[in-house]
């Protein structure tokens, strides 16, 4: 992975200090700053073409948000991914998943989900190509599409913030935990039963997709 970052473009309207936060949240959500690795201000700034205060702002402000740990003697580093947190978060998206598509189908959002498919045949292009980058985003916007149709916008509101945990453990354990020829028939599964209107078959699908995840996380987790 280019662990590269860019040089910030500093002609834009937002405060400096706010560009370069949402730059290394950026990258530390994409995987581009790692788990558990040391934020040098300088060599940051450098990166960004930029000074060290703004990195020192924004450093502290990821602090905040839980995605930076400062200790002493120690610095700033990239806050870990631990196993709990994973299985806190695939449980929550469980019960808001399953319950939008109980609403798409009560709504009758669902009639043509054509753009579903074509993107879960998309993400099998991407798995025959190798390009795990593609698979990620694609997996991540069948999901979002899918929760668009509940028409809830606290619903969405609510995915949107996992989805910033889902995309850093995303990257760790797509290699080792995903089986993209399983993720693709599954799809198909909770694709097939909204187009029929079966909301409880549905239902089972999504949670089934969901718990095969959960269960191939806890398999890769054991083995470290």
């Amino acid at each position: 992975m280019d662990k590269k970052l860019n040089i910030i473009n500093i002609n834009d309207y937002k405060p400096l200090r706010d560009i370069v936060f949402e730059t290394l949240k950026d990258a530390i959500l994409k995987g581009k700053l790692e788990p558990r690795e040391r934020l040098m201000e300088i060599q940051l700034a450098e990166q960004l073409g930029v000074s060290r205060t703004p990195v020192r702002e924004a450093i502290r402000k990821l602090e905040l948000e839980g995605l930076v740990i400062m200790e002493a003697r120690k610095g700033a580093y990239v806050s870990d991914i631990s196993f709990e947190d994973i299985i806190d978060t695939l449980e929550v998206r469980e019960a808001l998943e399953t319950y939008a598509v109980k609403l798409a189908i009560e709504k009758e959002t669902t009639k043509d989900i054509s753009h579903l498919e074509k993107l879960n045949d998309e993400f099998e292009k991407a798995f025959r190509e190798g390009d795990i980058q593609r698979m990620v985003y694609l997996d991540t916007t069948i999901h979002s599409s899918l929760l668009s149709l509940s028409e809830n916008k606290k619903l969405i509101a609510f995915m949107d913030a996992l989805n910033e945990i889902m995309q850093r453990f995303r990257l760790i354990y797509f290699n080792e935990s995903y089986n993209p020829e399983v993720i693709i028939k599954e799809h198909y599964e909770v694709f097939k039963a909204i187009k029929s209107g079966d909301k409880e078959g549905a239902i089972q699908a999504m949670r089934n997709h969901l718990c095969t995840l959960k269960d191939d996380i806890k398999k890769v987790y054991l083995k470290k």
